[in-house]
């Protein structure tokens, strides 16, 4: 395995959009106009949105927040990420996708980078969004325990 994980991006006018909403990459690489791949280190966290139409209209909407895979540790795979990660939170559908990018506004508005919530907030925002319940808010509080358990830990 190798030491990054790779995420292809892609974008065709009306048709395919894969993008990066928020993490932090240590490389990018341009193949074309419309293709990158992005490379993020062991156990860094970002999110992956996919968005797919035909002439119909939208095929798919997904939004996957993983942790990149660290080397002899279990990942899933997921399309467009090589070799895959942890997953932390994967929905799809439009009205779900959007909630996720509205609370992932709501953390940057408390100005805090979403790499840095508790793994845990994003799967409870996969387990309330999956039955169709509401999640609590990420609070200062929240993150400050967070970062105390974290760093007691290591």
């Amino acid at each position: 395995m190798n030491e990054v994980t790779t995420v292809e991006l892609l974008w065709l006018e009306k048709r395919i959009e894969n993008r990066i909403r928020f993490g932090h990459p240590v490389s990018e690489q341009i193949l074309d106009r419309g293709r990158r791949v992005l490379s993020f280190a062991p156990g860094s966290i970002f999110a992956f949105v996919r968005w797919t139409s035909n002439d119909f209209g939208t095929v798919l909407s997904r939004v996957d927040i993983l942790r990149a895979a660290t080397p002899g540790r279990r990942y899933s795979t997921i399309p467009w990420i090589s070799p895959g990660g942890d997953i932390l939170l994967r929905l799809s559908g439009w009205p779900k996708v959007e909630r996720v990018l509205q609370l992932i506004d709501a953390v940057e508005a408390l100005n805090i980078d979403p790499v840095d919530v508790a793994p845990d907030y994003w799967h409870h925002i996969h387990n309330r969004l999956s039955v169709n319940e509401t999640p609590r808010p990420y609070t200062r509080s929240r993150h400050g325990a967070w970062l105390r358990r974290r760093r007691v830990a290591s």
